[in-house]
């Protein structure tokens, strides 16, 4: 069932912390059933984490999760660092459920991003994402990511390419 009445429905934006790990957990387990060709990671192996594996991913990432109605919907990884182009931050991850596409989750989230930037080290935002996802190529650049640089072969997923997309604050 698709939901489409989002006009009254409250949308939640949490960054998560460790003790928060059966959320990222599920979310994320629910992501790579659903989307395995476009994420990295490999759901047989994730889904035997342990609680002290997922409480470990919180120091290297954070992770913002979008809910409705108290339904975690949508989330994303965020890694500080240096990187491509100026990137002060790295994005990876990005999933919401299909059945909450359209709802306003992931700008819900890139809202939240842009209004802690600043704080947390995130103003120059940067991402990879699959040539062959022509449709998350689309919502990244209407939120203001561009393309930069040739296009770059997984190593992860070898013989598929993805291309960097930097954003600046």
């Amino acid at each position: 069932m698709l939901h489409n009445s989002y006009m009254s429905t409250k949308i939640t934006v949490t960054e998560l912390s460790s003790d928060d790990w059966p959320r990222l957990r599920d979310l994320r387990l629910a992501a790579l059933a659903d989307s395995p060709a476009i994420l990295a990671g490999k759901l047989d192996e994730e889904r035997n984490f342990t609680e002290e594996q997922w409480r470990e991913t919180f120091k290297k990432l954070s992770y913002v999760v979008a809910s409705i109605d108290g339904k975690d919907v949508a989330m994303i990884n965020v890694e500080n660092l240096v990187g491509d182009f100026g990137a002060t931050c790295w994005l990876g991850g990005l999933w919401s459920n299909p059945e909450y596409r359209s709802s306003g989750a992931v700008r819900a989230i890139f809202n939240y991003m842009d209004s802690v930037a600043s704080k947390r080290g995130w103003m120059v935002q940067g991402l990879g994402v699959m040539e062959s996802n022509t449709s998350a190529i689309a919502v990244f650049e209407k939120y203001g990511f561009t393309k930069r640089g040739e296009r770059v072969e997984s190593r992860g997923k070898p013989g598929n390419y993805y291309f960097r997309m930097i954003k600046s604050l």
